[in-house]
């Protein structure tokens, strides 16, 4: 893997982007695991993906977020401007203005009751957005937006790997969302609807980010956030906000599920810091449907 530094960052925008070689280069206080993504001056961000395999999101992203940005509540990333792989990095990286703000993880004094409904409206529009010309849900988006079926291996895997866990009721939860079947037309999805994605600004949702894994296609995966940072009353809030059906729930479950197990065993190849257990936990206790 690239080693991805503000030196690098500043000798490709001057190599490619002479007019910004002026500006100072800086890297973002938390790191994504798909992107390093750096300050270029106070109104840009430089985004560069991780490892191949992130690479085509580049190019889906400059392609859909103009289209869609018009239909949400909320801004999301400007593409500016599109850098070449070199010697140096060999994949395309990206110039996007800058968000002001602090993720979600960052964030003191969020209104969780408030969030929920502000993200399940921003959500509402996101998914009742025109889907004609998006791409349908597959490898790109690690298919996010396909039936959570897809992953009925890795469960699978994780439950052998993983005696700690009460694998009879995580089956009982696969299966439910397995059974289930998203009947509605393709719909929009981002795909990484996580607390890294969402920015916070006095205490209010302010951006969402990230649309790496977006895509058109069933939109249960953009619900997992019900589980890994709402409870109580901020989740029924933000069910109640989003308005999808109960079947849509199910498999949203599943997929927080999947994500769970995969991380907690080490089979999605991230590091965890024992939050994943949490989010098993809840997903065990609260079905919301």
């Amino acid at each position: 893997m690239t080693d991805i530094t503000a030196d690098l960052v500043t000798a490709l925008i001057a190599e490619q982007f002479p007019g910004w070689a002026d500006l100072p280069v800086r890297p973002v206080p938390r790191q994504g695991w798909d992107n390093r993504t750096f300050r270029l001056g106070d109104d840009l961000s430089v985004r560069l993906p991780s490892a191949a395999g992130y690479a085509d999101a580049v190019a889906k992203e400059d392609r859909c977020l103009p289209g869609l940005a018009p239909h949400l509540p909320l801004p999301i990333p400007e593409p500016v401007a599109v850098g070449r792989p070199t010697a140096a990095y060999p994949h395309p990286w990206s110039i996007r203005r800058w968000l002001p703000g602090d993720t979600l993880l960052d964030a003191p004094d969020v209104d969780r009751d408030r969030l929920a409904d502000d993200l399940g409206r921003a959500l509402t529009r996101l998914h009742e957005a025109p889907p004609e010309g998006g791409p349908a849900a597959g490898r790109h988006s690690f298919f996010r937006g396909c039936h959570p079926s897809v992953y009925s291996g890795d469960v699978e895997a994780a439950l052998d790997l993983a005696p700690e866990v009460d694998a009879d009721a995580c089956r009982a939860v696969w299966a439910d969302a397995c059974a289930s079947t998203w009947d509605g037309r393709p719909s929009w999805f981002h795909g990484d609807i996580a607390p890294g994605n969402l920015l916070v600004e006095d205490g209010r949702l302010s951006a969402l980010i990230d649309f790496g894994t977006c895509g058109v296609g069933d939109p249960a995966c953009d619900l997992q956030i019900a589980w890994t940072y709402f409870s109580g009353s901020s989740r029924r809030r933000f069910r109640d906000a989003v308005g999808l059906d109960a079947d849509t729930w199910r498999r949203a479950r599943g997929w927080t599920l999947w994500k769970a197990l995969i991380m907690i065993t080490g089979l999605s190849g991230n590091d965890t810091d024992g939050a994943q257990a949490a989010n098993l936990a809840q997903v065990l206790a609260d079905p919301v449907a």
